[in-house]
């Protein structure tokens, strides 16, 4: 009998807008440490994060409200820098908002395949 496959999830990414803010300090391509991604994305809550930012965006960039997520705020900060920090997600401080997006082609450039198989990852109920 045939295998059935579901369809491969798609990564939305959106043309970045005229006359955004400075990113905020995030290493280079170059120096992106796969050790470093991977243990950024070893925490579920981030993961997800990620996943969703692939999967569900609705533009560019999106504040750390949009997400839905049950938690404190101090928590989300800290969860948000580790990705940043490990080069997944580039963030932009508006005002007194921080808004992230997923650096998907430095991602793909320098580890072929990782921003697939983040979008493919399915969370445990």
């Amino acid at each position: 009998m045939p295998r059935t496959t579901a369809a491969e999830p798609v990564v939305k990414v959106f043309p970045e807008p005229p006359d955004l803010p400075e990113p905020l300090p995030e290493p280079a391509v170059d120096d992106l440490r796969l050790e470093v991604v991977l243990g950024a994305l070893s925490d579920p809550l981030r993961l997800t994060i990620v996943r969703k930012l692939l999967l569900e965006s609705e533009g560019f960039d999106h504040p750390c409200g949009w997400f839905g997520l049950d938690r404190p705020k101090s928590s989300l900060t800290h969860h948000f820098k580790a990705l940043r920090e490990a080069g997944i997600t580039r963030q932009r401080q508006y005002g007194l908002e921080r808004r992230s997006h997923v650096r998907v082609a430095d991602l793909d450039a320098r580890f072929p395949g990782l921003v697939d198989l983040v979008a493919a990852w399915t969370p445990q109920a």
